[in-house]
């Protein structure tokens, strides 16, 4: 069956809350509405996370409603030796009382404590600002400071609209924009890691979805520059039906070149040996050199989530839309695996 591409602004609920209008975007044309929804508020998940990019650093920030379980989660990773400090701060029962924004293209997230904060602002001008204070991050430092990402003009996104086969409720809404410029500074006790524009970048990954009673989903993303351009990917699959539109692609300057289905290789005695990935129309070659790993667990009543990601360095070429061939090396990115049991 041949994937869905979406060119205009469509709903994705039916008139009775169900999901429709499966298929894949180049832009936000999606419309979402959690109020619209037949599910109960307990089903919905939302989430915002960024993925940034230093010389030296890798910084994962992450606000997520999952109904029954809600938490603020942050991730220093030195890509110099293999050490990281995550911190999770977890609410019980939010049930949409973060206000996660329906539209990925406006609207801002505030997560607050009495101690701590994580702000993920939207500009007009399209442009994002990362507000981050934990005054105990880790082994007694603190994580302070703000960074600015910048996008690039006209440029595109891969967003997708997945259901399940058997469950009449459930899909996937996701965004993937691997292609930010990243400058900002953040304290990380007494280390400052400095994020330069042209230098450092982000990847913004955005998810609405009502989530299915078991889900695996395998994702990896990347980005950085190649002889001169900005080079980012974003890859992955799970237990969704993605026939008509898969989360798989490469992006040159902002710009979406779509891959069909791409495949794991993953050395299951050891997820620290290389993977490869290869996709089902030979566009695709790449292998996965991981530098460390990170693993999570969450669970309230009967939800379950469990998150291994593994961080390291792609190398591999890719045929783009137009048919040429580009080649990259040590690209800095991760690969995950999460399992949900509901």
């Amino acid at each position: 069956m041949p994937q869905n591409e979406i060119f205009s602004r469509i709903s994705i609920f039916d008139e009775k809350g169900f999901p429709q209008n499966f298929g894949w975007a180049r832009q936000a044309y999606y419309y979402y509405d959690p109020a619209l929804t037949y599910a109960p508020k307990y089903k919905i998940s939302e989430s915002d996370r960024y993925i940034l990019f230093s010389p030296t650093h890798m910084a994962v920030f992450e606000i997520r409603d999952d109904g029954w379980l809600g938490y603020m989660c942050a991730t220093v990773i030195s890509l110099r030796d293999k050490k990281r400090t995550t911190q999770a701060i977890r609410t019980i029962l939010p049930l949409g009382a973060y206000e996660m924004p329906a539209n990925s293209t406006s609207g801002s997230v505030r997560w607050k404590n009495k101690k701590n904060h994580l702000d993920f602002i939207y500009m007009e001008s399209g442009a994002r600002i990362i507000k981050v204070d934990i005054p105990r991050f880790g082994k007694h430092r603190s994580l302070r400071g703000a960074l600015v990402l910048s996008e690039l003009d006209e440029s595109q996104s891969l967003i997708t609209n997945q259901p399940w086969r058997n469950e009449k409720n459930a899909f996937r809404l996701s965004r993937c924009s691997p292609w930010f410029f990243t400058e900002g500074v953040i304290q990380f006790g007494g280390t400052e890691i400095v994020f330069t524009r042209g230098n450092a970048w982000g990847i913004f990954d955005w998810n609405r979805c009502v989530r299915p009673n078991s889900d695996i989903r395998y994702w990896a993303a990347s980005c950085g520059m190649i002889e001169g351009h900005l080079f980012g990917f974003c890859v992955g699959y799970s237990s969704a039906d993605f026939s008509l539109g898969t989360e798989n692609g490469f992006f040159v300057n902002g710009k979406l070149h779509k891959l069909d289905q791409v495949t794991f290789h993953i050395p299951l005695s050891n997820w620290l040996d290389p993977w490869r990935f290869t996709s089902n129309d030979n566009r695709l070659e790449m292998q996965f050199n991981p530098h460390q790993e990170r693993s999570d667990r969450r669970s309230l009543f009967f939800h379950n989530t469990s998150r291994r990601q593994i961080f390291g360095f792609f190398t591999g070429k890719v045929h783009l839309d137009d048919g040429s061939l580009v080649e990259f090396h040590n690209l800095t990115g991760f690969a995950e695996r999460c399992k949900t049991q509901f």
